[in-house]
């Protein structure tokens, strides 16, 4: 038996924990402020469900990244891998435009690396039934992000592409066959060098295709789908939000139908938002998606959390009275039965902010010296 962890996952404690746990708070808080309400849904599915139906069996490289289980019934089943697919059961029923949001640990069968983990932790917002007009939702989506991300003390790069597009532009140059695997190439943009992806489009005839997407505006501007763009780009700047075209942002799975989203930020190289527009159930959807523990190596938070030690000496009754006391005034407070020494490196190690003793003296005084841990200095409080 070993207590080592399984590659690809990871525990998190102390204040790395605390850290997730208060962007998951301003994720939520915003998630609600935009008038998305709340789901849950179970973490294993039945194993086609998971994988969008057969129909995307041969086009998703990521189901094949699905972790598989069996019950005792014998069914196939799988851990989510996002929460996307699962709208198409939260929808049913539901009036247009239905707005949701979802927070909780998606799982990928896939090679780790120390920001691409196993299990993790996806926060999603989603509107199913977008409005007729190209960009009005999209832009609201992307505002969202802009406002979480500008919270966390991260200055975004939002990045934005367009699938129709994409596949005009294939089209234009003869390009039919192999078009999936073509974007997954593409996809790869960031991660390889430009000379590399040529050669792999050469595989499918496809290498002209980076000569047209290095071209200026007066190119794309010939093509139907860029007035999706376009459209995007106007109702982000009613927004006041500022938004870049880039070509080659494709999004891996291929439910994506419309305009496409990655957000990139200083000191992480792997995308830390992503998302885009899609139609399930024939209706047409938008969404987008955090990672939690990625924003966690990017996230600038200030912490103003005032946590007491109240320390015990011989005193329980009146040690315990004092903690109830103070959490009825929504403090955050620990109890210590022990010497004083071993109380504050117990507050040291915790960084605890604050420690009160309580002996006999502080008992038959009615007063008690509260230390500042950070500061040194002393003052009073009332038993």
């Amino acid at each position: 038996m070993t207590d080592e962890l399984v590659k690809g996952f990871r525990d998190f404690t102390g204040e790395e924990a605390e850290k997730l746990s208060e962007i998951k708070k301003i994720i939520v808080k915003n998630f609600e402020k935009y008038g998305f309400e709340s789901a849950e849904t179970p973490v294993i599915e039945y194993e086609d469900f998971v994988k969008g139906g057969d129909k995307n069996e041969d086009k998703d490289e990521v189901i094949s990244d699905i972790f598989k289980l069996k019950d005792k019934g014998k069914r196939n089943l799988a851990l989510r891998y996002e929460f996307t697919f699962q709208l198409k059961r939260l929808m049913k029923g539901k009036k247009l435009p239905y707005k949701r949001f979802e927070i909780g640990n998606v799982f990928r069968d896939e090679p780790a690396s120390t920001n691409r983990l196993r299990q993790f932790t996806q926060c999603d917002a989603d509107i199913v039934g977008l409005s007729d007009i190209q960009g009005r939702d999209e832009a609201e989506i992307l505002s969202l992000t802009s406002d979480i991300l500008k919270e966390l003390g991260i200055k975004p790069l939002i990045l934005i592409n367009n699938r129709k597009l994409l596949n005009e532009i294939l089209d234009d140059l003869k390009i039919g066959k192999n078009k999936e695997q073509v974007l997954r190439e593409i996809d790869k943009f960031d991660k390889i060098t430009e000379k590399e992806l040529r050669t792999n489009l050469k595989k499918f005839k496809a290498e002209k295709l980076m000569d047209s997407l290095n071209q200026g505006e007066d190119y794309f501007n010939k093509f139907e789908s860029y007035k999706e763009i376009v459209s995007l780009i106007d109702y982000c700047r009613i927004y006041g939000l500022e938004v870049k075209f880039s070509p080659t942002i494709i999004r891996g799975l291929s439910y994506y139908n419309g305009n496409v989203f990655e957000v990139k930020a200083q000191g992480i190289k792997e995308t830390v938002v992503a998302g885009g527009s899609y139609k399930f159930n024939d209706v047409q959807c938008t969404g987008i998606s955090f990672g939690l523990e990625r924003l966690g190596t990017v996230a600038s938070l200030k912490s103003e959390k005032e946590e007491y030690l109240v320390v015990s000496l011989g005193e329980d009754k009146k040690a315990i009275k004092l903690a109830q006391k103070l959490r009825n005034e929504n403090k955050e407070v620990s109890i210590y039965y022990g010497k004083p020494t071993k109380a504050l490196e117990y507050a040291n190690s915790y960084k605890i902010s604050k420690v009160i003793f309580i002996g006999e003296k502080e008992t038959q005084s009615g007063k008690a010296k509260v230390k500042d841990m950070k500061s040194g200095k002393e003052s009073e409080i009332k038993l």
